[in-house]
């Protein structure tokens, strides 16, 4: 072992440790086997047993590939203990795990109390080995060991349906013991718990009952104010609208005198741009079209000249 990495020498440590408890469940479930009573809950151990027999020869083997040997606790590095210290605590496994079974038989004031210590003591090692195989898990990524990820992740699964199956009997075996050990003066029987929850159930409905005619008479008098103030904002959106339409007829109205303004102004605008036009048109007509002219003015006449006398005439 001293020869190997770090890595695969804790990764057998755990292992190893797997390995141990895998074996002290085999013995103890043998002996619980033979004192379990309930019909489901032997069957699923004789199921497990077979599942824990075959968990111990997977983690074996695989301790064996990675140049481990089983039955052993190997501590890492150079302080690795020897064969015959590894012999020894193997051992002292063995005598534990056989020690277990007869212990687990005596244990308890009646049957379905020794069942309902097993089942804890089971429940124990189950929640035992899950954190083991967490643990060789997430060395086996780090170290990149996929096979023996692969492996553990396996268990897992067959350990952690164990641990439901458990988590789900137990309560019905305490069941089982106040029943058995528990006189009926003392315990409340099914009868008197269905009478309670009856009744727990009707006082519960009166309360919900009273709620909910409390919400609903809170609803109707509130539906009876907003019908009450209904009214009065129909009235006020009417004013409102009846203001509204007042003031965009008055708009309107003031809109069309402007527009009455403007074409009128525009009106005398255009008559009078017409008749700029009109006189600037005559001016420049000529007399072929009918233009009067302005009468031309007499020419002079000459004076006559004075009439002589003949006398004065032939004198001439």
């Amino acid at each position: 072992m001293t020869d190997l990495p770090a890595g695969t020498a804790k990764l057998i440590q755990y292992l190893n440790e797997a390995y141990g408890t895998e074996r002290r469940l085999e013995m103890a479930l043998q002996t619980h086997l033979g004192l379990a009573s309930r019909t489901t809950y032997k069957k699923r151990l004789r199921d497990h047993l077979a599942e824990t027999k075959r968990h111990g020869k997977e983690v074996s083997r695989r301790i064996k590939q990675l140049g481990g040997s089983a039955e052993t606790i190997d501590l890492p590095g150079p302080d690795a203990i020897g064969g015959v210290a590894q012999r020894a605590v193997a051992g002292a496994q063995r005598a534990v795990a056989m020690a277990q079974g007869p212990m687990h038989a005596l244990r308890g004031t009646g049957d379905e109390e020794k069942q309902l210590k097993n089942a804890k003591t089971e429940y124990a090692s189950e929640a035992e080995e899950i954190a083991t195989y967490q643990a060789i898990i997430a060395v086996a990524q780090s170290v990149g060991d996929q096979d023996t990820v692969k492996l553990a992740r396996s268990i897992l699964r067959d350990e952690e349906r164990m641990l439901s199956f458990l988590e789900k009997e137990i309560p019905r075996m305490a069941g089982a013991v106040v029943v058995a050990e528990v006189p009926r003066s003392q315990r409340v029987t099914k009868a008197k718990g269905r009478r309670r929850a009856a009744s727990t159930k009707r006082s519960s409905s009166s309360r919900t009952s009273a709620a909910r005619s409390g919400k609903t008479a809170s609803k109707r008098s509130a539906s009876r104010a907003g019908a009450s103030k209904r009214p009065a904002a129909r009235r006020a959106s009417a004013k409102r609208s009846a203001a509204g339409a007042s003031k965009r007829a008055g708009s309107r109205a003031t809109a069309s005198k402007r527009s009455s303004a403007r074409a009128g102004t525009s009106r005398r605008a255009s008559a009078r741009t017409s008749t700029k036009r009109s006189g600037s048109s005559n001016a420049r007509r000529s007399p072929a079209r009918g233009t009067l002219r302005p009468a031309a003015a007499p020419a002079p006449v000459a004076p006559a000249p004075p009439v002589l006398p003949p006398a004065l005439a032939f004198g001439r």
